[in-house]
C-alpha cells in the first residue's frame, strides 16, 4: 500500500500545530459562544501542557490569557498551577550569588597561616586590599550598557543633601582620582597626571579628570584603576607605612605619611582605611545602579571604618559649631576643668562596639561619668549616614538623652560624607 503523503505529520513532543488550537465553525463561532473574532481556545491536553511554561512566564501573550481563563474553570489545573508557582518561587534565590565578604579574607589567612608571607599586607591596608578586590569582582563581566549605566552620587553639604549625576564608569574614575591623593603622598604617580585643580579636594580632582577627559569615562577605566590599587597595596606593604616617603627618615622623626584632601589631613593609616570605606560605599552606588545584591564588609573591616568615623566626630563638631551649625559648648563644664558633656554612640551587629563622644571639646576623652545622651544604631547604617547616604533624622534605631546633642551629632555624623 502506498504511503499517503497527504495526512499531516505528527508534531514533535511538547510542540503545538495549528490542530491543536481548532479553527472558528462556519457559523461564526467555535461552540463555545465566541464570536469568530476571538482567538481560539486551544483543547484541554494543550492548555493543561502549558501549565510549565505558564509557571515560569514564558507563554506568548495569546496562550497565557487562555491558560488564566482555563484556571478559573479547572480546578485539577488551578491546583497544578499553584503548584508549579510555588516550586519556580523556590528556585529562585533573591540573595546574591556572590560569596560572603569575609570569605576571601577566610582563604587568604587560612592559606597564610601555612605559608607566612614574605611580605605581609599591613592590618591597616586589608580592608582596601579587600574591598578593592571586592569591587573588581563585581566590575569583572560588566557589558557596555552596564559601564554607562547612570549613577546618582550622594552626600551632605552642611546639611543639605547634594547629588551628582554620572556612570559606572564615572564612579570609578572618581574613585581613581581620589585614591590618586594617597598615590601622590607616597610619591607615586598621580593619575591626574599634569591636570592640577586649583583646590586638591576630593571633589575638584574628581571634577578636573572629567573635564580634562577627552570622552567620557568608559570601561576602559578599569585597568588603570585596578593597576592603582595594586600599585598602593604593594607599596604600603613593602614599606609598612613607616617612613615618611614624602620627606624620608623615620616615622618617628617625621611624624609618619600623611595625605592631604585639601581642607584635611589624615595620616596614612587612616586614609587608607577611608579609601576602604569609600571603595565599599561606591560599589554598593554601583551595584544599586544595576541591580545587583552588594554585601557589607566583613565585621573586623566595617569595625574599622566605625571607629575611623567615630573618632573624626569630635572634630567635625567642633568645626560645625564656627560655622553656628551646631550647638555652642557648655563653657561653665569646660572652665571648670571637667571633661564635658559626652554622648554613648553604640553599634550593634556586625562591626559592633561603643564609642564616647567627647561634645564640648575635640581633645577631650570621652567621659561615661558625664554622659549625656545615647544613640543605638546598626554598623552599616552608620556608615551609610557618614556617607551621606542616610537621612541623618532617619538614622538611629535607639534615641535617649540630650536631644540636641543626639540631633549635632547625626548631623556631623552626615557631613563627614563628601563626593
Amino acid at each position: 500500500m502506498s504511503e499517503d503523503r497527504s495526512a499531516p505529520s505528527a508534531a514533535p513532543e511538547g510542540r503545538h500545530t495549528a490542530a491543536d488550537f481548532p479553527a472558528s465553525a462556519g457559523n461564526g463561532t467555535d461552540g463555545t459562544g465566541r464570536t469568530g473574532g476571538d482567538p481560539p481556545v486551544p483543547a484541554h491536553p494543550v492548555l493543561k501542557s502549558l501549565l510549565g511554561a505558564w509557571a515560569l512566564a514564558a507563554c506568548g501573550a495569546q496562550e497565557t490569557l487562555a491558560v488564566e481563563e482555563h484556571l478559573g474553570e479547572c480546578g485539577p489545573c488551578a491546583d497544578e498551577a499553584l503548584r508549579l508557582r510555588e516550586a519556580v518561587g523556590l528556585l529562585q534565590r533573591p540573595e546574591s550569588l556572590d560569596p560572603d565578604p569575609g570569605l576571601r579574607t577566610r582563604v587568604l589567612e587560612s592559606c597564610l597561616e601555612r605559608r607566612p608571607p614574605r611580605i605581609p599586607v599591613p592590618e591597616w591596608a586589608a580592608a582596601y586590599d579587600a574591598e578593592t578586590a571586592r569591587l573588581d569582582a563585581l566590575l569583572q563581566d560588566f557589558g557596555d550598557s552596564e559601564w554607562q549605566a547612570p549613577v546618582r552620587l550622594r552626600w551632605y553639604e552642611g546639611d543639605e543633601a547634594a547629588t551628582r549625576r554620572t556612570t559606572v564608569a564615572g564612579v570609578i574614575a572618581h574613585l581613581m582620582t581620589v585614591d590618586g591623593l594617597v598615590a601622590v603622598a607616597l610619591g607615586l604617580d598621580d593619575p591626574l597626571g599634569g591636570v592640577t585643580p586649583e583646590r586638591p579636594t576630593p571633589a575638584a580632582r574628581t571634577e578636573a579628570y572629567w573635564r580634562a577627559a577627552r570622552v567620557p569615562p568608559s570601561r576602559s577605566v578599569r585597568a588603570p584603576w585596578r593597576e592603582q590599587t595594586h600599585t598602593l597595596v604593594r607599596t604600603v606593604s613593602f614599606t609598612g607605612g613607616e617612613p615618611s616617603l614624602a620627606g624620608g627618615g623615620s616615622a618617628e622623626a617625621t611624624g609618619g605619611t600623611t595625605v592631604r584632601y585639601g581642607d584635611f589631613q589624615l595620616p596614612l593609616r587612616d586614609a587608607m582605611l577611608d579609601r576602604a570605606f569609600e571603595c565599599w560605599v561606591h560599589a554598593e552606588d554601583i551595584a544599586e545602579a544595576v541591580d545587583y545584591p552588594y554585601e557589607p564588609p566583613t565585621g573586623r573591616h566595617l569595625h574599622h571604618m566605625v571607629d575611623l568615623a567615630a573618632r573624626m566626630l569630635p572634630a567635625v563638631l567642633e568645626e560645625r559649631r564656627r560655622t553656628g551649625l551646631a550647638a555652642p559648648v557648655q563653657r561653665h563644664l569646660v572652665a571648670a576643668g571637667e571633661p564635658g558633656r559626652s554622648l554613648r554612640l553604640e553599634i550593634e551587629g556586625s562591626g559592633g562596639g561603643e564609642w564616647l563622644i567627647p561634645l564640648d571639646s575635640p581633645a577631650a576623652k570621652g567621659s561615661a561619668e558625664h554622659e549625656v545622651a545615647h544613640v543605638a544604631l546598626d554598623g552599616a547604617e552608620f556608615c551609610r549616614l557618614a556617607a551621606g547616604h542616610v537621612p541623618p533624622r532617619e538614622a538611629a534605631a535607639g534615641q535617649v538623652g540630650d536631644r540636641e546633642a543626639i540631633r549635632d551629632v547625626l548631623l556631623a555624623a552626615a557631613s563627614l560624607s563628601r563626593m
